[in-house]
Parts: C-alpha cells; sequence; structure tokens
C-alpha cells in the first residue's frame, strides 16, 4: 500500500541497482526511530528483492528503544504488544553504495508500516510527512536545509574516561587554538574531507563546503536546500552516517553529541527554511531584511512553540551543557536580523533566497523530528498570524536576559512542556508525543541511577 503522501520505492529500481552493481554482495537496511539512532539489519544480494516487494520484518519494540537501544517498556510495545512485528518498506531514491564499508556494501533507508499498510504513525519519516500534509492542503512547500557542527576525536579514550582532539591527519599535534575559519585547520585534515565528500557523492547527498568552526578541531559543512524535507532529513542522516564512517576509516571518531567539552562549544543543528507557493515562488521573498509578514509569521508560530519543542531540538541530558549564554547556542525564544545571538536568525542574503535560519537545535537532536517540529511552528504562525515581537538588536543574550526570557533549562522540565504541549499533539500525533515522552522519561530515571565520578569528586568527602 502506497501513496503521494508516503511513496515506497518500485522493486525496478532494485532491480536497476543489482544490474548496474553486480559487484555489491551486502545490503544495509536502515530505520531510524525516536532516538536518531539508524538501527536495521546487513542483508544479503539474494534478499534485497524480497524487500521491495514485500518488505523486511521488524519488531515493534525497535520503535521505541531508548539511545542505547534498550527497551523501553512503560510504552506498552515490548510484552503487552508481544513485542509484534511492523514492516520496514524501502523509501524511493535512498538506495545507494557506502563506499567506507567497502565496494561490495550498499544501504537503503525505510519507513516502518503496520501489517495492513498503514504508515506507522511513531516512525519519525510518517511524523514529519504528516506536518508536511499540513503546507500541501494550503498550497505551500517548505524549503528546507540542515548545516551540522561536529568534532574529530581520538577513538580511545582517556584513563579518567574523557575524550580528546584528534590529531592532525598524519600524525600531526592535536588543535589547540580556535582557528576559526582558518584554513590550515581544513588542511590539516585534508584527507578526511576529500574522502567524506567522495562518499556524499556517491549518495547523491549534497554536501557543500568546509568551514573550521569557532573551536579547536570542530567543522561544519552545509546541505544544500531543497523543497523535499523528508529528502533533507535523509540527506543529514545519510551524512552523519558518511562522516562517522569515513572518520573511522581515517583513525578517528566523528562526534556529534552536543557538548562533548565542557569549555568548548557545543555541536549545533542549524536548520534553514523558507517557504514556496504553488508558483514555486518563495512567500518570504523581500527587499525588506526582515522579510514579508508571512515570514514574520512563521517565526512568530516557532517563538511560541520553542518552550514546548526543546525535548526534540535537545532530546539528551547533555544536550543542556550546550545552551550558556555569549557561547553562540541561543538561551530564550528571540529573533533578529543578521544576528548570530538570536534563536531565529533571518541571515543576509538576495532578496529572493530571504529565509530564517532556526539555531536552537543541538547536532545530536534526530532531524526528521527537529524538521518536523520547526515546520509545525512554521505552518501554525502562519495560519494564525503570529506576531513575533520586535527583533532584537545587539546582543541577544543581553536582550533575553533584560526581558527574563528562557527556555527550558534541563531535561525533565523539556519533556514536561513536550507532553503538556496541545499544539505539539495536534501537528506530530497525540499518540507520537506520548510515546516520545515515555522513552524519553524511562532514559532519564536510567541516566539518573549510573552514579559518576563527579558524584564522588563532590559528595565522597564532603557529604
Amino acid at each position: 500500500m502506497t501513496s503521494l503522501s508516503h511513496p515506497i520505492a518500485h522493486p525496478d529500481e532494485a532491480r536497476r541497482f543489482l544490474d548496474a552493481h553486480p559487484e555489491v554482495q551486502f545490503f544495509e537496511i536502515l530505520f531510524t526511530a525516536l532516538s536518531g539512532v539508524p538501527r536495521g539489519k546487513r542483508l544479503r544480494r539474494h534478499e534485497l528483492m524480497a524487500i521491495y516487494e514485500y518488505g523486511r520484518f521488524l519488531p515493534g519494540s525497535v520503535l521505541v528503544c531508548d539511545v542505547t537501544g534498550q527497551d523501553c517498556e512503560d510504552t506498552g510495545l515490548v510484552w503487552e504488544d508481544g513485542d509484534a512485528d511492523r514492516l520496514a518498506r524501502p523509501a524511493p531514491g535512498t538506495l545507494v553504495k557506502a563506499p567506507w564499508l567497502g565496494d561490495d556494501v550498499a544501504q537503503v533507508i525505510t519507513s516502518m508500516y503496520e501489517l495492513d499498510g498503514t504508515p506507522n504513525d511513531l516512525d519519525p519519516r510518517h511524523v514529519l510527512r504528516r506536518v508536511l500534509d499540513r503546507f500541501a492542503a494550503d498550497g505551500l512547500t517548505p524549503v528546507v536545509a540542515c548545516e551540522l557542527e561536529y568534532y574529530l576525536i581520538d577513538p580511545r579514550r582517556t584513563p579518567a574516561g574523557g575524550v580528546e582532539l584528534a590529531g592532525a591527519q598524519g600524525g600531526g599535534d592535536r588543535p589547540t587554538l580556535h582557528g576559526v575559519y582558518g584554513l590550515r585547520e581544513l588542511e590539516d585534515f585534508a584527507p578526511f574531507l576529500r574522502d567524506l565528500w567522495a562518499a556524499a557523492d556517491v549518495q547523491g547527498v549534497p554536501l557543500e563546503g568546509a568551514i573550521s568552526e569557532y573551536s579547536p578541531g570542530q567543522l561544519e559543512l552545509t546541505l544544500k536546500h531543497g523543497p523535499d524535507a523528508v529528502r533533507a532529513a535523509d540527506e543529514a542522516l545519510m551524512y552523519k552516517r558518511i562522516a562517522k564512517g569515513v572518520a573511522v576509516r581515517h583513525g578517528a571518531e566523528a562526534t556529534f553529541m552536543a557538548k562533548p567539552f565542557s569549555n568548548r562549544a557545543g555541536n549545533g543543528l542549524h536548520l534553514h527554511v523558507s517557504v514556496n507557493n504553488a508558483e514555486g515562488e518563495n512567500i518570504f521573498a523581500s527587499e525588506d531584511p526582515a522579510g514579508t509578514p508571512a515570514l514574520r509569521h512563521a517565526i512568530g508560530g516557532m517563538k511560541s512553540l520553542l518552550a514546548d519543542s526543546m525535548a526534540i531540538f535537545a532530546p539528551n541530558a547533555n544536550s543542556y551543557r550546550r545552551f550558556r549564554a555569549n557561547s553562540y547556542a541561543p538561551v530564550a525564544p528571540t529573533w533578529g536580523v543578521n544576528n548570530r545571538t538570536v534563536s531565529l536568525r533571518v541571515p543576509a542574503g538576495p532578496p529572493k533566497g530571504r529565509h530564517v535560519e532556526h539555531r536552537v537545535a543541538g547536532a545530536d537532536a534526530n532531524p526528521y523530528l527537529a524538521l518536523a517540529t520547526l515546520l509545525a511552528g512554521v505552518h501554525y504562525g502562519m495560519a494564525n498570524a503570529v506576531d513575533p515581537g520586535p527583533a532584537v538588536v545587539g546582543d541577544g543574550y543581553a536582550a533575553a536576559a533584560a526581558l527574563d526570557l528562557r527556555l527550558p533549562a534541563n531535561w525533565f522540565a523539556a519533556v514536561d512542556h513536550f507532553d503538556a504541549s496541545a499544539l505539539l499533539r495536534d501537528y506530530l500525533g497525540d499518540r507520537f508525543v506520548t510515546m516520545f515522552s515515555k522513552v524519553k522519561r524511562t532514559e532519564q530515571d536510567r541516566f539518573n541511577e549510573v552514579v559518576s565520578s563527579l558524584d564522588y569528586d563532590w559528595y565522597l568527602k564532603n557529604a
């Protein structure tokens, strides 16, 4: 069962791939659940056609496992459900070679369906499509892009259990200077970047230029804007997988953890969005740097949903360590024009390219859910002409402090806000919000059960 809203790849796509690539013997099928971690199976060549002709069974519990892969029993999708199978079906255009895994390996992204063909409402790809259907009903199409920051780190943990930056390739020193926009910093990791771009090209991932970000050893590469938000999220997922795989081939780990170093900048997932009308024209386009009324209403909607959305944009305990004043990570529901100290930035640029950069999400966020939640705010704001208030001029951190504006500052408050949000239940689905909240509360319990070294440092002698 398929539809325009929930397309399933045709078997001819697999036949053409097999004919063109007789060398490929192994296929990894990927499914990304609530936590954002790709999971799946590695299959042999003779098994591929069955996936395209019918699908592949996966246990329902994989829909609601935590970030470590453990069951979340409170969801009712483990024992009470008998851990019943669902059906993973391939997504069109995602069957590609995975060169970092070898010349004989390919991968394909799947979506989850019930056995009667109904799209599963907990699958993040389907959650995003649910929001996109709102735009389609209004004759509108979001144009989006994802921009990810990450560090290359040494795969070996320190004796104290911490992490260190990877050394420059060829046995060089670890980065120590900020080196923002530095060329030497990029040249030190040129072999990694060459292989990264080459693998992205093989997979059709539109990966653009690289910059050395503000902190030592931090990289940022942007994905090209496009009018298919689900494909944009697929590309973000594929890119993260490419970066991690290529890094391992170069003796490093690529970490998208939101805050891997306490004394360095965190990793963000900046989301860029504009909206096209039925004629393909950007309805945010304007000679005015602040954009059109539609753009300002979209910002108003995003602002009004920011507090409720933090559990998606910052899904893990570590995520909240990233939000610090004067850190280039936003801390309040603020907006501005050409201003990197706010949450919602209208970048400088030509009128036809006017758009919003949403700067709140961490690189650890699930890209499907981050885009779905962002676009829920955009649609809500435009549909209800939400006023964003005045733009911040100058220091957004100082403005937020003066007005006592803030976002949920910890994981627990964020999940409570999310769970109680009637608007997000409307846009993302009532059962989805309930299940996501249960998974995160299970993770919170498990995280807090662990006695850390900091507990001993602070309390062992002082309590």
